[in-house]
């Protein structure tokens, strides 16, 4: 059915010759700002009708919508999106559950999680997305296909075969779905990280793998127990699953076709791999200066506001030059992200953290002066990083040595990265409201008493899994989970536990229903602190576990459910899907627990800010931070009313209001670009500052403007054709050379430095040395000790607060 028809079906217009209602379409259309409202060609060929195509059919999965025979809507699902995206029929007999799915998704799985926690660990990092695996599996799929014998074999009365046929789209599915599950890592190896390297806490292999496979598997229960409201419906769209099947049909129909006009992407994909393989050894190994590019502080390596502004390291970043992949992509792949959002979150970053964060700093708002002005660690009022060795005894908050010791401080970007999260937290639920709430009641309506798709109709002809299935496996979690929080000192109760898994039990389908039908996501990482930190006040190993199981079950149960959409869209039997998810997440458990051990045990300095080879573990420092802010001192002593942080709990009142304005300004002016405003993206999309800082948006924005704005805007063919598979070989290229380079060049033997100025310049700064504005003196101290101490300080900086003694 094409566009138009399409819309005359919505407003119940069957005559040719009776317009479309162009202004209603584009009113409805306001909640997508992926729908290009602006442009005079869109409404010109709703107007006329014109059939225009931007690009070729063979160039994109799309071309199925406009290419089926404008008929019943009930031959294929209501949505347009998904017309153009999923095909409506189905092979039964097509062979899934082959010995190809499993040997190259045990493959995918173990190098995809081995790789993410290997390099999780570094700084720049690099993230192999399942896109990687997606691409890789095809080839290497119809390579098995030519190599393997087509023999069949007869097993007591089962008969089966290495090559059951040509390599099809199901097998690669499913390998693609083992590798989506695991590509995320377990969570729960940061609270193994942080217990080793701050609470001198190594309990052992058996208790880090019951805590990292309970709390994978319970994620992966609650999925399965929610399906039939998040997976069945037809309205249940899920666009990242849509994304995912339009490839698949790409790839698939383009295999094997000769285009003398271009370069196949299979060659394309080879050509970028090896290229970003050979250039990433300049700024991964032998110039390292390129990666770091921070040469205004080269010019002035001493000046401490030229380092603070420019500096990459633990400066606001206030460039655009790296010629590091790992440096632009750190926070994910500017190729994927759309450019609206790509322009919110680099808005967040010029108006709070290059705008704002200086004034708070050179006002020395929150002391902020005595430390760097971004990095992810606490210090202490002695300018050094903060101890909790310090304050924690037993596991437990000890009140008299945090007295003796320090209250606790943090540096301004991640001040102000807390404030956002505030924001995020409330704006989410003002955005949902004003923009969706028609379309999610509605579809909440139509979920519950949903007539069954074209889709969910041909998935009939497969077993379903029973629901006792997912049952078991969330009861052997919990068991797990109980068994974790028991037998070692964990601090954290059973019944702490439990009221970790209703939250998240709670948040499941709310949740679930939000992502997949606007596209955005709830995150319960700052709310689960909140509630722990004043239920189990002084348990930061408490205060994580509850994190994990209330938090990461609800993240990890909404990946899982997106790959469940994407079998229910690709005809992928739910059996066959149910042990492909559940056999990939289980290896991966003792995959990413062993590469772990093994980074502690052979890594010199493994987690410490100077180690050579970039592993400082970066992500550790905000976790332990949370961990003592939240679990350890607690809420109460840093962000109540009358502590030093509590004005960020302005940010809640801001992230409820500063929607609304927007909201009616894109109503009043529909084809202005109000409409683009997300105030969510806004605040969260900077979630990852600190430990990233302003180089690894900038760069990324840049990256992005050329490929998501220019590319896409003026070579839409090209765009369309290598975008992604270019996205996918830079990863590829990065994670193959950083392999190479760290267990060929830097760990045998002490490795081979090269110690030269273009390995050494960056380092010789106030920005790679984390220096602060103010340096104290030996025994000498900052900050509130009492109320009558920290008034001539409040005074100076022109703020009116209320304190109460920290501690």
């Amino acid at each position: 059915m094409d566009s138009l028809t399409s819309l005359r079906y919505r407003h119940g217009k069957s005559d040719p010759d009776v317009p479309v209602d162009v202004d209603y379409e584009i009113e409805q259309h306001l909640n997508d700002p992926n729908w290009d409202i602006s442009s005079r060609t869109t409404v010109d060929t709703l107007e006329l009708g014109e059939k225009k195509k931007a690009y070729n059919s063979d160039d994109d999965a799309t071309s199925m919508a406009s290419s089926r025979e404008v008929g019943d809507l009930d031959d294929d699902s209501p949505y347009p999106e998904v017309r153009a995206a999923v095909p409506n029929t189905d092979d039964p007999s097509i062979p899934v559950n082959t010995f190809r799915v499993w040997f190259l998704g045990t493959i995918v799985t173990i190098l995809l999680s081995g790789m993410n926690q290997f390099f999780g660990m570094r700084y720049p990092s690099v993230f192999i997305t399942g896109l990687v695996a997606q691409l890789v599996s095809l080839p290497a799929g119809k390579f098995m296909e030519w190599a393997l014998p087509t023999k069949v074999f007869n097993v007591g009365g089962v008969t089966f075969s290495f090559n059951p046929g040509p390599f099809n789209v199901k097998e690669h599915v499913l390998i693609t779905v083992m590798a989506n599950v695991v590509a995320g890592g377990a969570y729960a190896t940061d609270v193994i990280a942080v217990q080793r390297m701050y609470f001198n806490q190594n309990w052992g292999a058996s208790y880090q793998l019951l805590l990292v496979i309970s709390s994978q598997m319970l994620g992966f229960a609650f999925a399965g127990l929610t399906r039939r409201f998040l997976v069945w419906p037809a309205s249940m769209l899920w666009p990242g699953a849509l994304v995912n099947a339009s490839l698949f049909s790409t790839l698939h129909k383009a295999w094997g076709t000769v285009d003398k006009r271009h370069m196949s992407r299979e060659k394309f994909f080879l050509c970028a791999l090896g290229a970003g393989f050979v250039w990433y050894f300049l700024p991964g190994y032998l110039f390292t200066a390129l990666s770091i590019f921070n040469w205004v502080c080269w010019i002035a390596p001493n000046n401490i506001v030229v380092n603070q502004v420019f500096g990459y390291s633990t400066g606001l970043g206030m460039g655009f030059i790296t010629f590091d992949w790992a440096m632009i992509a750190y926070i994910g792949s500017p190729l994927v992200t759309p450019w609206w959002a790509e322009v919110n979150i680099f808005a967040a970053v010029v108006l709070v953290y290059w705008i704002a964060v200086p004034i708070i700093y050179y006002k020395n708002v929150f002391f902020s002066k005595f430390m760097p002005i971004s990095a992810a660690a606490s210090f202490d009022n002695t300018g050094n990083e903060y101890d909790p060795l310090q304050i924690i005894v037993d596991g437990e908050f000890d009140v008299d040595a945090y007295r003796a010791y320090s209250p606790i401080f943090i540096p301004a970007t991640f001040a102000v990265s807390y404030g956002m999260g505030f924001a995020t937290l409330t704006s989410i639920f003002t955005h949902t409201f004003l923009w969706y709430r028609r379309d999610i009641v509605r579809q909440f309506r139509s979920s519950l008493r949903d007539h069954k798709d074209v889709h969910a109709r041909l998935m009939m002809s497969y077993k379903e899994v029973p629901g006792w299935w997912y049952g078991i496996l969330g009861g052997i979690a919990m068991i797990f989970a109980i068994i974790t929080v028991e037998v070692w000192d964990t601090k954290l109760p059973v019944w702490g536990l439990v009221f970790a898994i209703l939250i998240a039990g709670l948040y499941m389908i709310p949740s679930g229903m939000l992502q997949a039908i606007t596209n955005q996501t709830i995150s319960l990482n700052i709310l689960a602190e909140v509630i722990v930190g004043y239920v189990l006040p002084g348990r930061p190993i408490a205060m994580m576990l509850f994190k994990t199981y209330c938090f990461f079950t609800v993240s990890q149960g909404t990946g899982f459910i997106s790959d469940m959409k994407l079998g229910h869209y690709m005809k992928i039997p739910p059996r066959a899907m149910f042990w492909a998810q559940t056999l990939s997440t289980l290896v991966s458990c003792f995959v990413v627990v062993g590469v772990q051990a093994w980074q502690f045990e052979n890594i010199d300095g493994f987690c410490t800010p100077d180690q050579p080879n970039g592993f400082t573990c970066p992500s550790l420092s905000v976790f332990v931070s949370a961990a003592m802010i939240w679990g350890g001192i607690g809420p109460q002593r840093t962000f109540s009313v009358g502590q030093l942080y509590s004005p960020l709990l302005w940010f809640f009142l801001i992230g409820l209001l500063a929607p609304i304005p927007f909201y009616f300004a894109a109503k009043r002016w529909p084809r202005s670009p109000f409409r683009y405003v997300n105030l969510p993206v806004f605040f969260t999309g900077v979630g990852a500052m600190p430990p990233a800082t302003g180089i690894n948006f900038s760069s990324w924005f840049f990256t992005g403007f050329i490929f998501q704005y220019y590319m896409r805007r003026k070579h839409f063919r090209w765009w369309i054709r290598y975008n992604y598979i270019l996205s996918a070989a830079m990863d590829s290229a990065v994670g193959l050379a950083l392999i190479i380079i760290f267990f060929a060049l830097q760990y045998p033997k002490g490795g081979v430095n090269l110690n030269w100025w273009g390995n050494t310049v960056w380092q010789n700064t106030l920005d790679s040395m984390g220096a602060p504005f103010y340096t104290l003196q030996p025994n000498e101290t900052f900050g509130p000790t009492t109320v009558r101490s920290l008034l001539p300080v409040l005074r100076e900086v022109r703020l009116t607060f209320s304190f109460s003694q920290w501690s």
